[in-house]
């Protein structure tokens, strides 16, 4: 079911966004949509999912197409437990089937068998039928058991209320509950704003394997180039479409601009020769017959136009950190604890000065506590010193949506300024992109980057040794992205970064601290040495460090019981003497065992048979290779299929896992 974008043209207070686009989504496409902040990608997603109109054009789909659309902000008021709030997602194949009963009733009582609206009918009966067929075979408990617990839940959590969880948990909630119900096509705006890393690497994973056609908003270029197999980008009103992931556009359309300047001055230097020719002879009767052929040559001309480029360009230099002692950070048995809660114990760590680190985990690990810890803003136990003469600029992930609304740009760092740099205000705005009309705009109104941008002028007020940044990347542009990664490899301080995105990371820390299980784990090298130490860019690896044993009743809402934490992924009864032996299985609960074997058992077979035949397509692709000469596209052949490999191995990883776990109740 394809989505085809007619003429779409949307303009803002004169402002024209967007001018005459068209474009096709095809059923398998994996877009990545990538432009600068105030480009118009949010506004791209709003108008395919419906939500917002354009001035002028439309989209056109399939009416019984489905779509996914998830936010980069969302507001939600719902009461019921995650488990029930995500069951919530299949309330579609009511709907379904309801949509069905309509379609057979009106093919039962008409008789225009050869129109093309019978045959609409036909067709869609048919897709729905196949649909429900397909979702009424899944498990969908266990779908949206696997679901969650890769979007980083414990099972603890699935009988929670939602209201005790944050907006960031809210937000994978509603993604759980998007991909739940595998929509024809997936609308994303930032969606891993609010995963760590892990969670990121089990959505891509989906992605690729599982999801239909895809549109997405990111600024984690490792996400994107692994996900996408299109890059659409949209500058200055139009859009420029490259059937591949985002590294790949980079490279093509630095090569576009090139050869499309090298043109334009070609034909700029014949229309001056042509130009200079006529002025030359203009008034020579011997030449009057070559004179008019020139007029009439240069009139047929059709002019080469370069495409506008965005000039636009961030400034941005941390000022020079001064000197502090020569360890900013020594953490000693360091400990935090809310109420029963230990949320990490025994961190003990020492950042020297000029060290750039990084602070990892899963969400909920202690990270941003840790932070707060050094901040002085939280109590804790063990000693933490801060050194001799440290002065600490902190970037919190909440600062962008701290800001006053109701205020212009100007007065939001006007109201913080002090001294000498009030006279400098309209010059360090004009360097963070807010020259001109721009510092005047109410905050109200601009986009997340500009806010993240307004929030990080704060930090560059006045000079300091440690920067400490919360995830500082969300909402900012790729572009942005790179320019404070530059800024921050110039700083001469100390840097603790706090951060999901792989990419940002890459080159630019020496050291990485690992939240989790309560502790606080030292890895020296980068981020992807730290990743290829722990080994999750494998799935299997992520399901296995996250798959928790099932607990009772009690021991999901107290917590308190210890025998459930030693026992097997089993669910236990537990009364008031505690546990009891785990009750006989009915007859027809071992018919269903016995079934969920059988379907686990035949997704590891399908997955070997996969393997094979790609094993094979891989050893066939290196023998051309060693032969010589090979086609000029078979390195990307064989990188694509031993992409899939890789893919079908963890597909295989898993269902087996999932077999050993279903076997062992």
């Amino acid at each position: 079911m394809s989505i085809s974008i007619n003429s779409l043209k949307v303009e803002f207070s004169a402002k024209c966004l967007f001018d005459n686009i068209s474009y096709i989504i095809n059923p398998k496409d994996k877009i990545a949509l990538v432009g600068k902040n105030g480009a118009g990608k949010s506004t791209m997603l709003k108008i395919i999912a419906g939500i917002q109109k354009p001035t002028s054009g439309n989209v056109a789909m399939p009416r019984d197409t489905t779509v996914g659309y998830l936010p980069q902000h969302i507001t939600v008021s719902d009461t019921s437990t995650v488990i029930d709030e995500v069951r919530s997602a299949f309330s579609h194949i009511d709907e379904m089937r309801a949509r069905l009963d309509e379609i057979n009733e009106a093919l039962a009582t008409r008789t225009d068998y050869e129109s093309e609206a019978y045959q609409e009918l036909i067709e869609s009966m048919t897709s729905l039928t196949d649909r429900l067929a397909m979702e009424e075979s899944d498990n969908f408990e266990a779908e949206m058991e696997k679901t969650l617990i890769g979007l980083g839940f414990l099972r603890s959590d699935f009988n929670r209320p939602t209201s005790e969880f944050s907006g960031g948990w809210r937000m994978r909630i509603e993604l759980a509950k998007i991909l739940l119900r595998r929509p024809d096509v997936l609308l994303l705006d930032e969606p891993t704003n609010h995963l760590d890393i892990e969670s990121i690497q089990w959505l891509e994973n989906f992605l690729i394997t599982k999801a239909n056609a895809v549109v997405l908003v990111s600024h984690d270029r490792a996400f994107i180039d692994n996900v996408t197999n299109r890059t659409i980008e949209i500058s200055l009103g139009k859009i420029y479409d490259y059937s591949v992931n985002y590294s790949k556009y980079l490279v093509l359309r630095q090569e576009r601009l090139e050869q499309q300047m090298r043109a334009f001055q070609n034909q700029q230097k014949m229309i001056q020769d042509t130009e200079d020719f006529i002025e030359r002879f203009r008034y020579k009767a011997t030449k009057s017959v070559q004179v008019q052929s020139r007029i009439k040559q240069l009139a047929k001309i059709e002019r080469i136009e370069v495409d506008e480029v965005d000039t636009s360009h961030l400034n941005l230099k941390f000022p020079p950190a001064p000197r502090s002692g020569d360890y900013p950070v020594i953490a000693d048995n360091v400990g935090k604890a809310y109420g029963n809660h230990q949320v990490f114990d025994h961190a003990t760590f020492t950042i020297k000065r000029g060290e750039k680190v990084a602070f990892v985990g899963k969400n909920g690990e202690g990270k941003s506590t840790l932070v707060k810890c050094i901040m002085g803003e939280i109590p804790f136990t063990g000693n933490l010193k801060i050194g001799h003469n440290v002065k600490i600029g902190y970037f919190a992930q909440n600062q962008a949506t701290l800001l006053d609304g109701e205020i212009t740009v100007f007065d939001t760092i006007d109201r913080v300024a002090v001294g000498d740099i009030r006279t400098k205000i309209r010059d360090i705005l004009g360097a963070f992109m807010f020259g001109g009309e721009a510092s005047d705009k109410k905050v109200k109104v601009l986009s997340g980057g500009e806010k993240t941008r307004l929030a990080m002028i704060r930090l560059l007020l006045e000079p300091v040794n440690l920067l400490i940044l919360d995830e500082p990347t969300n909402h900012l542009d790729m572009k942005t992205k790179d320019i404070l990664k530059q800024a921050i490899k110039d700083f001469n301080g100390t840097v603790i970064v706090v951060s999901h995105d792989r990419e940002f990371l890459d080159g630019l820390v020496e050291k990485v601290y690992e939240f989790g299980g309560g502790q606080v784990k030292e890895c020296l090298g980068g981020i992807y040495e730290f990743l290829e130490k722990k080994k999750l860019a494998s799935l299997s690896e992520l399901e296995r460090n996250t798959i928790r044993p099932v607990a009772g009743k009690a021991d999901t809402e107290k917590q308190s019981a210890p025998a459930a934490k030693t026992k097997p992924a089993q669910p236990a009864e537990t009364g008031s003497a505690g546990q009891q032996p785990a009750r006989k299985l009915s007859y027809a609960e071992q018919r269903e065992h016995e079934k969920l074997i059988r379907k686990a058992r035949k997704k590891v077979e399908e997955a070997e048979a996969e393997i094979a035949r790609l094993e094979k397509e891989v050893a066939e692709i290196e023998q051309t290779l060693s032969a010589g000469n090979p086609p000029a596209d078979i390195y990307e052949r064989h990188a694509a299929i031993s992409k899939q490999l890789e893919n079908a191995m963890s597909l295989w990883e898993l269902a087996s896992m999932e077999l050993d776990e279903i076997s062992q109740k």
